[in-house]
């Protein structure tokens, strides 16, 4: 009876992790519960983005009559500070607090920021919409201060907290616990829109001060919480350590090591590659297939799905060895071949097509995010994890508002052309537009495969029976 009992619970240990990718992400010093715990850093990150690029935008231009030029400068000025990310990061690395924290201050300070933003955002958008007491300056001026204390947190609180699990995890589990992150953020965001989605679902101005307040309240609880006794105090810490070096001479040191420099190119372009359709995707299926609105929403859900299984393929691989050069690389492929697909749609008019199309592209993206943000933690060395972690963020985040904008205005122009007949007879349809920019999504891509090529060619992986594969690390750059 013991003997079959021992099997029993042997058998259930090892279906545990195929069931559960991150189940074995754990070890004696950082058990599942402390990982878990910390990530709530990233629901409230992942709240933050769902109020201020999609709660908050849809309200202030359908209930608020705003305008769009105007809402989507607010929106916009949370990427003023993503360069800000590698600087943050390397403060992270050599701050000198009296309790014997590094990264703890920074995630606290950008919980403060995202706190006071939050809180005085929803009093600014209702005098800026005309609905307060005061004149309409003060609710704009209010607003914008509101959005960039909030854009402003959220990379700080993001930067150091990806530092902080950098610090605590072992170099082998790091991979495991960046895509268990990943997925904490994504749960966070979704269950966070369909939270705001259902207390807003009858709006009235006192509803909108609560549920944005009460998300104010909600942050700092939950990063309280993901703080409490993670980072190990070292009060001796400022006894014996080397003299602290420039933030430019850090960021010199970082980029004499090319694999640094050409993988940030990759991030920058794969990134954009990426992002560029994020405002297109839902307009394109309504224009051109006749989609209603809770179709297209939907296509939130297969992108979110697409992304958490990349997320759950992205660890299991990671912890199985494979590079993270060639895991990015290989979600960028995908990514050239989701986009091909979307681009068709104009043609076919296939919706089974342009579903296929938008779950490939999570599953790009997602893939792409992991492998790349585990490289990055891999450049870390000496402590300066921040800065590696920081530098990846500041690309990517600029990368992301700087494609999202240059994809809607592009849109604009080539639909504008094609209508007027300047692009031909044969591209006077509407989806011209949209179609050009997934084309230079493609391309963009393509640029990332030949920046990240040679990256992936260090891990050439050699088969036990020593036969030889062409993989894409072969793939000529």
């Amino acid at each position: 009876m013991t003997t079959a009992g021992d099997n029993l619970k042997r058998r259930w240990r090892e279906l545990v992790p195929k069931l559960l990718p991150f189940a074995d992400v754990a070890t004696d010093d950082l058990p599942l519960k402390r990982i878990l715990r910390l990530s709530l850093f990233q629901v409230s990150v992942g709240m933050a983005l769902v109020l201020i690029t999609g709660t908050l935008n849809r309200v202030m231009i359908v209930e608020l009559g705003v305008p769009a030029w105007f809402v989507a400068l607010m929106v916009a000025l949370p990427v003023l500070f993503a360069p800000a990310r590698a600087l943050i990061g390397f403060r992270s690395d050599i701050h000198e607090s009296a309790f014997g924290w590094r990264r703890v201050p920074f995630v606290w300070i950008g919980s403060l920021l995202q706190f006071g933003g939050l809180a005085i955002m929803p009093f600014a958008i209702l005098v800026l919409s005309g609905q307060g007491t005061g004149p309409v300056i003060w609710g704009q001026l209010g607003a914008g201060l509101a959005f960039l204390l909030v854009g402003a947190g959220l990379h700080t609180t993001q930067t150091a907290g990806l530092a902080l699990a950098a610090d605590l995890a072992k170099p082998a589990l790091r991979p495991r616990v960046v895509a268990l992150l990943f997925v904490t953020l994504l749960v966070g965001m979704f269950i966070s829109a369909l939270l705001f989605g259902w207390l807003l679902r009858d709006f009235e101005a006192v509803s909108l001060i609560r549920v944005v307040q009460a998300a104010a309240v909600i942050t700092i609880v939950l990063n309280v919480i993901a703080l409490w006794k993670q980072e190990p105090r070292d009060l001796k810490r400022r006894v014996g350590v080397p003299a602290r070096s420039s933030f430019r001479e850090a960021w010199r040191q970082l980029k004499t090591d090319s694999r640094a420099t050409r993988l940030l190119i990759a991030v920058a372009l794969g990134t954009a590659g990426f992002t560029m359709q994020d405002i297109l995707l839902e307009p394109y299926g309504g224009q051109i297939l006749g989609l209603s609105v809770s179709q297209t929403t939907g296509l939130t859900a297969l992108l979110a799905g697409g992304m958490l299984f990349a997320f759950a393929v992205s660890a299991r691989r990671l912890g199985r060895g494979i590079d993270p050069n060639r895991l990015a690389a290989y979600g960028a492929l995908i990514g050239v071949f989701a986009f091909s697909l979307v681009a068709l749609v104009g043609a076919f008019k296939m919706a089974v097509l342009f579903a296929v199309g938008v779950v490939l592209i999570g599953v790009g993206g997602g893939l792409f995010a992991v492998g790349t943000l585990t490289a990055a933690m891999e450049l870390s060395s000496g402590g300066n994890s921040g800065l590696a972690l920081g530098a990846w963020g500041a690309v990517q985040a600029t990368a992301s508002g700087v494609a999202i904008a240059a994809g809607g205005a592009l849109r604009d122009i080539v639909s504008g052309l094609a209508a007027s007949g300047a692009l031909g007879e044969a591209l006077t349809g509407p989806a011209t537009g949209y179609v050009f920019v997934y084309q230079l999504e493609v391309v963009l891509l393509f640029a990332t495969l030949v920046a990240i090529g040679p990256l992936a060619a260090f891990a050439r992986h050699i088969p036990a029976n020593g036969e030889t594969r062409l993989g894409l690390a072969e793939i000529p750059s």
